[in-house]
């Protein structure tokens, strides 16, 4: 017989009744019945009820069994009475009568108990993320995600795609999040950068000459933690593909998503092709590039219906520039005083000055502002919104690029608050028709708005004869349930249209050969039309599994702060590492005391 097991804890069923077997796992839960003790042993497969009665020499060491200690147990299989029956278990119809015992291991009393799905203080569980691990939930999330992993893979290569790894130590790039940086022992002065994203190199494949490409890539960013983004780290289904349009990638991407989706929920999945929507009109209607189209409800522009009206809080800004953008709302105009105070609350929460609102009963319209509007005004806002009895109009007035974030914001509200999102579904979308370049608020700059890579809608003639803030670039988002997966691009493989599109964006035509001298180089030695994506893995599994933080499908994660507590990352490290390095400290003040102390 193996020394550890012949079965494992999930596997055992009726027709495993009178045989002898051996489980090993750990301590779940322990129920002393006086006389007789209930143990539920649980492994990586799952639980089994194991029954160690007062005849047995081991019984009296029961009342040093702690949970988390791991045993083998062996012994014989039996049949459950039927009013013991468990069947929220596969194995809840027999149990393991124990003749033997081994303690393999004791636990000490643990920070939090594994069988308890409660919650408790996210560092903890970080600082005990191994325990925290065999807890069922996330348990099952982590696998989850190796199956999701597995399912692509086998989808991608079924559709020609090779797996090919690329660098982790590469060059510093000028563009998009700050890099994390690795300083270079044998080259003083010098650094290599973990890559952001696989870009350059997927690229390069591609002249190359490999066709198709994908990864399930690590990159790396040194950016802040939010619930859909983890600090640090994270991993996505990079893809490259060569003589490809924008219609080829969506087809590819659907492909793989649809089945991905379909294989692992049970919810309603969008068919291919996705909806595209233009990012201006996403904007428009959404407020956002990432819209929930579970959502029922959207942003209408009825700017010039108030710009002469006698409501001058609207009025004037329009005038200035302003928009108004109105939400209708079906059939809520008896919601209490409490909800339209509540909204309107919640809207300067988010940084609006105010959320007006008419409402249409019968014959009646109930409105703190319908004394401004003329019935002209109050016809064409029906007219616009295509307004029934009981419906409701929402309104919000700021400078567009307010007002969009505001409206997005309140857009989800309305849609929480009165449980409007469309149930066991999943909703994708591509946002495209990017603009290429935009303009830095701050520094009144024009600078590349999404991805440099790019390829201008219209190439070189587009860089010389348009409005840069009117260009358009090949880019686009993929969007589920109004959560960003990806970004993408069909790429600028011609030198001369990327000399071009730096220079708009300020950059010398030196600085491009130095920071991207391998592209420059290899597209100027024959370069394929080529474009990619790469969607999130861990925001896919997140979606997929319905969990509300990333954190809860990445098997170690950081904190909020950038920090392991298991590993205790970032650390420390010793002079000599420092100076086999070539580096010297200059800490804050702040850090060069705790340091000291």
């Amino acid at each position: 017989m193996h020394p550890y097991r012949t079965h494992n804890c999930g596997e055992i069923r009726k027709e495993h009744i009178d045989q002898r077997v051996r489980l090993s796992g750990w301590v779940h839960r322990i129920r002393d019945h006086g006389g007789i003790i209930f143990l539920d042993l649980r492994d990586h497969f799952g639980i089994t009820q194991v029954v160690v009665n007062l005849d047995k020499e081991f019984y009296r060491d029961a009342e040093d069994w702690r949970t988390e200690s791991v045993i083998t147990f062996t012994g014989v299989v039996i049949h459950r009475d039927e009013d013991t029956y468990n069947p929220r278990i596969p194995t809840g119809e027999v149990e393991l009568s124990a003749e033997e015992m081994t303690v393999q291991s004791t636990a000490e009393i643990p920070p939090f108990p594994v069988a308890d799905e409660s919650s408790y203080p996210e560092s903890t569980r970080l600082s005990y993320r191994f325990l925290d691990l065999r807890r069922e939930t996330l348990h099952r999330n982590i696998i989850t995600r190796s199956n999701v992993i597995a399912d692509i893979r086998a989808r991608m290569t079924k559709l020609g795609f090779h797996d090919i790894q690329t660098p982790i130590l590469t060059s510093s790039s000028p563009e998009g999040a700050r890099d994390y940086l690795v300083a270079s022992r044998l080259h003083p002065g010098k650094f290599y950068a973990l890559p952001q994203a696989p870009q350059q190199f997927k690229q390069l494949l591609m002249v190359a000459g490999f066709d198709r490409y994908f990864q399930i890539a690590p990159c790396f960013r040194d950016e802040d933690a939010r619930a859909d983004r983890s600090p640090g780290e994270f991993y996505q289904l990079d893809l490259e593909m060569s003589f490809a349009t924008q219609d080829d990638i969506f087809a590819a991407v659907e492909d793989v998503m649809t089945g991905v989706f379909t294989s692992f929920t049970d919810f309603a999945v969008d068919d291919s092709p996705f909806k595209r929507i233009p990012y201006k009109e996403s904007l428009l209607r959404f407020g956002n590039d990432k819209p929930d189209l579970r959502n029922p409800l959207e942003l209408i522009d009825v700017s010039e219906i108030f710009r002469d009206s006698d409501f001058n809080a609207f009025a004037s800004l329009v005038k200035k520039g302003g928009v108004v953008r109105a939400i209708k709302v079906p059939g809520i105009v008896d919601q209490s005083r409490k909800f339209f105070d509540d909204m309107i609350e919640f809207t300067q929460s988010v940084g609006g000055k105010g959320l007006g609102y008419i409402g249409w009963k019968d014959t009646e319209v109930r409105s703190p502002i319908a004394k401004f509007l003329t019935e002209e005004a109050l016809a064409q806002l029906k007219t616009v919104g295509a307004i029934e009895d009981g419906d409701v109009m929402f309104f919000i007035c700021d400078k567009e690029s307010k007002a969009c974030e505001i409206g997005a914001a309140v857009l989800k509200e309305l849609g929480d608050r009165l449980d409007l999102l469309e149930k066991d579904t999943f909703r994708f979308c591509w946002i495209v028709d990017y603009p290429m370049f935009e303009l830095n608020r701050d520094t009144r700059k024009i600078g590349f708005s999404h991805n440099p890579f790019s390829m201008p809608q219209g190439e070189m003639n587009a860089l010389l004869e348009q409005d840069p803030l009117e260009i358009l670039a090949y880019q686009y988002d993929l969007v589920c349930n109004g959560v960003e997966l990806s970004s993408g691009a069909i790429r600028n493989h011609r030198p001369d249209v990327m000399y071009k599109a730096f220079e708009i964006a300020g950059y010398k035509k030196s600085v491009v050969d130095e920071k991207f001298g391998g592209m420059i180089k290899a597209f100027k030695l024959g370069a394929p039309p080529h474009g990619g994506i790469a969607p999130g893995i861990d925001r896919i599994v997140m979606l997929i599994t319905g969990s509300p933080n990333i954190r809860e499908v990445i098997a170690f994660p950081m904190n909020q702060q950038a920090q392991d507590l298991m590993m205790n990352a970032p650390s420390s490290v010793s002079e000599r590492q420092l100076r086999d390095l070539h580096i010297q400290l200059k800490l804050p003040k702040k850090h060069a005391k705790s340091d000291q102390s």
